[in-house]
C-alpha cells in the first residue's frame, strides 16, 4: 500500500500490485462497482443518509456513485479514470491554458491564463475580449451554460488541436491568433509582486491551485517577500478550487509565522464508524515566515476546499479579511481509493474544522465586502475592482463605503480544467 492523504480529499491511495511473473488482475466494471458499494457503506461521511440502492441495478462505479450520493449536501463525490486523475494532480495539462468569463456587457473575456500556455506566449492576457473562436461568438454559449456546444467548437483536450481566435485587446485593436493545443506544466502561482502603498511595501500573490508544482512556486514567492521585507499581504484565491492539504498548510504557515508551529491548523472529523481516523494538521515552521496579524483574501464562488481551509485555519490566529464574493462552501474532504490503476473513487469521508472546531460553511464563507470579479483588468492592475478595494482597506483601515451591490449573481465561466478538481489533497511527505 502506498499512502497519501488529501485535504478535502484525504488521499489514501490503495494500489493493487502483483509480481512481474503474475498476470495482472482484470478489474471489471461490476467488480469496481461492488467495491465502491462497500466503501460507501463504511466510509461515506453521510453513510446513514444515503439513498437505499440495489448495486446490481448499476453497470459501473460511475453510475453507482451518482445513485448513492447524499444530494442535499454532497456536490463533490466522484469516480474518475486513474490516468486522468494522476495527470491532473501532477500538473500535466493539455489545452490552450485559459479560463473564460463573461463581463457585465455580456462579452467573453480571458479571466485567467497560464504563463506556460501557448496563448500566453502569443501575448494574450487576462481582460482580452474573445470576439470569436473558429468564427463563432462563444459568449452566448457560455451565458447559456451550453458547454457541450463550446467543446464541440474548441475540440478535445489533445495535442495538435488547432483553433483560430479573434481577440480585442485593451487598446481596442483586434488580432487573430491561430493557437494549437499543447501539453505543458501548470504554473499555479499566477503572479507574485509587491505594491508600494502609503502604509509600506505590500506583497501580492495570485494562487490558482495547490498541486505538486505549487510548493516550489510558493517558496519562490515568499522568499521574494522576505527579501523585500514585505509586512502585509493580499492573497488572491478567486480561482483556487483546492489541492494538496500540505500545500495549503504550508501557505497558511508562511502567513501565520513560525510562532504558531505545532498549533492546530486543521482537524479532520470522520463518521461515527471511523472515529479512530480523526487527525490534526499543525502549522509548520518555514524558511520564510511572515508572521502577519492580518491578511486580505480575494474570493469568488470558485474559491473552494483547500483554499477555504487556509482561510478557516488562519481564523483565530490571523485577522482574515475577505473581499469579493462568497466562496464555494466545501468544508468536507475525501479519501481516495485507486483500483488496479483503472479507477479512482473519491467519496466524501470527513469534515474539516479549524482549531476552534469551526467549519460548517456549506453555504460558503461570505466576504466582508462584496466586489465584482473585474475580468476587464489584469490581476496586477490597480484599477481591477477587487485589488483596488484591498489596497483601499490596507491604506485606510476601512472599505470604500457602501457596497455597490448587495448580491452578486455568479458570472458564467468556462475552464479547460475538469470540475472535479474542486477539492483539496493531502500528500504525506
Amino acid at each position: 500500500m502506498k499512502r497519501f492523504s488529501f485535504i478535502f480529499i484525504l488521499l489514501i491511495i490503495i494500489f493493487t500490485s502483483c509480481k512481474k511473473d503474475e498476470p495482472a488482475i482484470e478489474v471489471t466494471p461490476a467488480m469496481a462497482r461492488d467495491s465502491l458499494y462497500f466503501i460507501m457503506k463504511q466510509w461515506y461521511y453521510w453513510y446513514d443518509l444515503m439513498p437505499v440502492v440495489t448495486r446490481e441495478d448499476y453497470n459501473d462505479p460511475y453510475e453507482l456513485m451518482e445513485a448513492m450520493r447524499y444530494r442535499p449536501l454532497d456536490r463533490w463525490s466522484f469516480v474518475i479514470d486513474y490516468d486522468e486523475y494522476m495527470e491532473q494532480v501532477q500538473g500535466t495539462f493539455t489545452g490552450h491554458g485559459i479560463r473564460i468569463g463573461i463581463d457585465n456587457a455580456s462579452k467573453a473575456r480571458i479571466s485567467m491564463i497560464y504563463r506556460n500556455s501557448p496563448l500566453y506566449a502569443e501575448g494574450v492576457r487576462r481582460g482580452w475580449i474573445i470576439k470569436s473562436i473558429n468564427g463563432t461568438d462563444i459568449a452566448p454559449l457560455i451565458i447559456a451554460g451550453n458547454f457541450e456546444a463550446y467543446n464541440n467548437i474548441i475540440g478535445p483536450a489533445n495535442e495538435g488541436v488547432r483553433n483560430t481566435f479573434i481577440f480585442q485587446k485593451p487598446d481596442g485593436t483586434e488580432t487573430t491568433i491561430a493557437s494549437t493545443k499543447s501539453t505543458f506544466t501548470l504554473d499555479t502561482v499566477i503572479l507574485y509582486d509587491t505594491l508600494h502603498l502609503s502604509t509600506g511595501l505590500t506583497g501580492h500573490i495570485v494562487s490558482e491551485s495547490f498541486i505538486l508544482p505549487t510548493e516550489n512556486e510558493l517558496k519562490l514567492a515568499f522568499a521574494f517577500f522576505k527579501e523585500n521585507k514585505v509586512k502585509e499581504l493580499i492573497l488572491d484565491l478567486r480561482y483556487n478550487p483546492g489541492g494538496y492539504l500540505y500545500v495549503a498548510q504550508t501557505l497558511a504557515s508562511y502567513i501565520a509565522g513560525n510562532g504558531l508551529a505545532g498549533t492546530t491548523f486543521a482537524k479532520l472529523q470522520y463518521n461515527s464508524k471511523n472515529q479512530a481516523a480523526n487527525s490534526s494538521f499543525p502549522f509548520i515552521a518555514t524558511s520564510f515566515p511572515m508572521s502577519l496579524q492580518k491578511v486580505i483574501v480575494i474570493t469568488t464562488r470558485v474559491t473552494a476546499s483547500a483554499s477555504e481551509a487556509v482561510m478557516n485555519g488562519l481564523k483565530g490566529f490571523v485577522d482574515v479579511i475577505s473581499i469579493g464574493d462568497t466562496t464555494e462552501g466545501k468544508p468536507t474532504g475525501m479519501n481516495g481509493w485507486a483500483v488496479a490503476e483503472k479507477y479512482f473513487f473519491w467519496p466524501v469521508t470527513f469534515k474539516i474544522v479549524n482549531a476552534n472546531d469551526q467549519g460548517d460553511y456549506f453555504d460558503g464563507i461570505a466576504p466582508e465586502k462584496l466586489v465584482w470579479d473585474d475580468i476587464t483588468h489584469d490581476f496586477d492592475d490597480r484599477n481591477e475592482a477587487c485589488l483596488n478595494e484591498a489596497i483601499h482597506y490596507l491604506e485606510t483601515g476601512t472599505f470604500s463605503g457602501k457596497s455597490a451591490v448587495s448580491f452578486i449573481k455568479p458570472s458564467p465561466q468556462f475552464s479547460e480544467k475538469p470540475s472535479w478538481v474542486n477539492n483539496a489533497f493531502i500528500k504525506e511527505k
